[in-house]
């Protein structure tokens, strides 16, 4: 585990009430947040809860409809242009050259950035030598693996030494031991002092980072961090479940009174209940009735994954959760 930066460093984001509406949509209703200097802050979402529209609004790229922002002192809406010159942005889909060597998109973008003249040669080579890429520098950009351009893409969105780095959907399509090396640069980086803001959908992902916001249709709705999200706003039994045909035996038991949610889970299932003892014995009868073998039943500690579910689900059935919608956790 690396060091969380103070509770008392420095602010570097911070959002008030920020809105963003399509027509009578709401992307972004209304959500408030601050994120210190050093941190790695995430947004971990479903596809389409707002985290790459909040995203774009903080970078400068998006106009909201409603609300305040301030990212590294400049105001969203009236210095954008300022804004842009103080952050690295990593899309989830590449803007690579692909006609382009590793070489060459690291020049071209030392451009676009303005890197001084004097600078560029060490900043280039600082980028082959963090991205691994110093064998691959005049590979065609379109040979590289998934993996590769990843790391060329974080490589050159921070040549300009940006201090606060945006990645949206950044492991996107990208298998799990290129996503955990991507998240040893990210932790070389805020090392560094860089300031990480980056959304996922990946659960272990969220692991990684020093504070996370949950955003379900546009709405922050737990943050804090991970650890103690899973303790604070998990006050309910989460029950393991490994039995035969576990998608019949989902049916079965989410049919319970003293079950409150169940949801597949790997190979079996997780099912939440506000009094384990009750839910186990329900679930043992309701399995045995039906003749589906029950190889293992335990109660276990909730996983980040069991706290989102439990949270969306809380909220789309209109119910605010335990400690309130956007509360922090503990700073």
């Amino acid at each position: 585990m690396r060091a969380e930066p103070a509770p008392s460093a420095e602010t570097i984001v911070e959002v008030q009430n920020l809105e963003k509406h399509f027509g009578a949509f709401k992307a972004v209703a209304g959500i408030s947040f601050a994120v210190r200097r050093g941190e790695i802050f995430g947004f971990l979402g479903p596809n389409g809860a707002g985290k790459s529209t909040t995203i774009r609004m903080l970078c400068g790229l998006l106009a909201p409809t409603a609300g305040t922002g301030r990212v590294a002192g400049f105001d969203i809406v009236r210095q954008a242009e300022q804004i842009k010159t103080r952050i690295g942005y990593m899309s989830q889909k590449f803007s690579l050259y692909d006609e382009l060597t590793v070489e060459e998109n690291i020049d071209f973008y030392s451009g676009i950035y303005r890197v001084p003249k004097a600078k560029k040669a060490e900043r280039k080579a600082w980028v082959l030598e963090m991205a691994g890429l110093a064998a691959h520098r005049r590979s065609r950009t379109s040979v590289l693996s998934g993996g590769w351009k990843q790391r060329l893409a974080l490589g050159c969105a921070v040549l300009h030494e940006p201090p606060i780095l945006f990645l949206d959907e950044p492991t996107s399509g990208v298998d799990p031991n290129s996503r955990r090396q991507f998240w040893d640069l990210i932790y070389d980086l805020a090392g560094r002092g860089v300031t990480v803001f980056v959304t996922t959908h990946y659960m272990e992902e969220s692991e990684y980072c020093d504070r996370l916001g949950i955003i379900y249709r546009g709405e922050l709705i737990a943050l804090g961090p991970p650890r103690e999200l899973k303790t604070r706003h998990m006050s309910e039994a989460v029950l393991e479940i490994e039995c035969a045909r576990p998608n019949d035996a989902m049916g079965l038991i989410e049919r319970l009174p003293a079950v409150k949610e169940v949801a597949l889970f790997g190979k079996g299932l997780h099912a939440v209940a506000s009094d384990a003892i009750a839910a186990e014995t329900a679930i043992r009868a309701a399995l045995a009735a039906a003749n589906l073998a029950l190889t293992r039943l335990e109660r276990i500690v909730p996983t980040l994954e069991d706290v989102f579910v439990s949270l969306c689900a809380a909220r789309s059935a209109g119910q605010p959760n335990a400690a309130g919608a956007q509360t922090e956790v503990s700073r």
